[in-house]
């Protein structure tokens, strides 16, 4: 059971990557009284001056004092080190982990896609690897700021290497607890495959067909043929996620088309990179799961179309970029 007192665990925090993710649950566990380190990189010299500044429709609030870093070689040594990189960045992991992460200290990745524990593992070892899958609406805005549009759910589940439900571990739920104190609902999986999968029942629909068909949430859920493909999509992910073993129902889609109906209008992140000119996470929401279900006999011809078009698009600006 999640210890609900309102007491934190005394626990510190590094936070890899300081964005519209990372800022946001970094910024809400430092406010609720939790030690917590941010590795920041265009933003640094903002946020050391000035601090992090959190719109929500819950109440906005500024950090005027945060520990900010621009390398993490400087960064103390962390209980709890919270990968919130783009996974276009996760190249860079391997030196950032091993200075940030204490002895017997566990990283939570909370990136989208398949497979990204599994880098993570490589680095630090499987046994200090927890995924956490983040139903969150939230940008940046502006130098250390962050406006936090809707949701702010996680679930977190226990990483096994070898793709098997693993339990609710006691440091699981330590972790939760103090989310939970700053405020952050945290449901606890012990299949983390399945918690994979459910989240990219709305990731590679809402991210792919953001850039695909230039639209916000709102706009494609409001034409009845964008809703249509993006409901195909969802049910294409439930037939790779079947071939693993796990059960997405119906009822899951339509109450994942319901949020997204009921939220407020969002522009995706995808769509914000695209429209920034930025690598796109096409390989770990798109390629890996297609690999993933080719393994074992799937195709997912849908989203492999979806994949082909994003690569296609983020060639065109990408050669133009490097080509300069």
């Amino acid at each position: 059971m999640v210890d609900r007192s309102n007491t934190m665990s005394g626990l510190s925090y590094a936070v890899i990557g300081t964005g519209a993710l990372g800022g946001f649950y970094g910024a809400r566990l430092q406010q609720a009284g939790a030690e917590v380190h941010y590795l920041l990189h265009r933003d640094y010299e903002h946020v050391r001056q000035f601090g992090l500044v959190i719109e929500s429709p819950e109440g906005n609030f500024t950090l005027p004092q945060v520990h900010a870093y621009c390398d993490a070689a400087t960064m103390p040594r962390c209980d709890v080190v919270i990968v919130a990189l783009k996974t276009t960045q996760n190249h860079l992991l391997p030196g950032l982990l091993p200075p940030v992460l204490k002895d017997n200290g566990v990283v939570l990745v909370l990136q989208n896609g398949l497979g990204v524990e599994a880098e993570v593992a490589t680095i630090v070892g499987a046994e200090w690897v927890l995924g956490g899958l983040c139903f969150l609406c939230s940008n940046k805005v502006g130098p250390g700021h962050i406006r936090h549009l809707d949701y702010k759910k996680i679930t977190m589940g226990e990483y096994d290497a070898d793709n098997q439900p693993k339990g609710i571990s006691d440091r699981l739920k330590t972790i939760a607890a103090d989310f939970e104190r700053a405020g952050i609902p945290i449901e606890l999986t012990d299949d983390l495959v399945l918690a994979r999968w459910q989240k990219l029942v709305w990731n590679i629909p809402f991210n792919g067909l953001s850039v695909i068909l230039n639209a916000t949430t709102d706009v494609m859920m409001a034409h009845d043929a964008a809703r249509q493909l993006a409901k195909e999509l969802m049910e294409e992910v439930a037939l790779g996620a079947a071939a693993f073993g796990r059960t997405i129902p119906p009822s899951f889609i339509q109450t994942m088309l319901d949020h997204t109906a009921a939220m407020k209008p969002y522009r995706t992140s995808m769509k914000i990179d695209f429209e920034e000119k930025r690598p796109l996470e096409v390989e770990a929401m798109y390629g890996n799961p297609l690999r993933a279900a080719y393994s074992v006999g799937t195709t997912l011809p849908r989203i492999q179309t979806l994949y082909y078009q994003l690569k296609f698009l983020e060639s065109q600006y990408l050669h133009n970029v490097n080509s300069r």
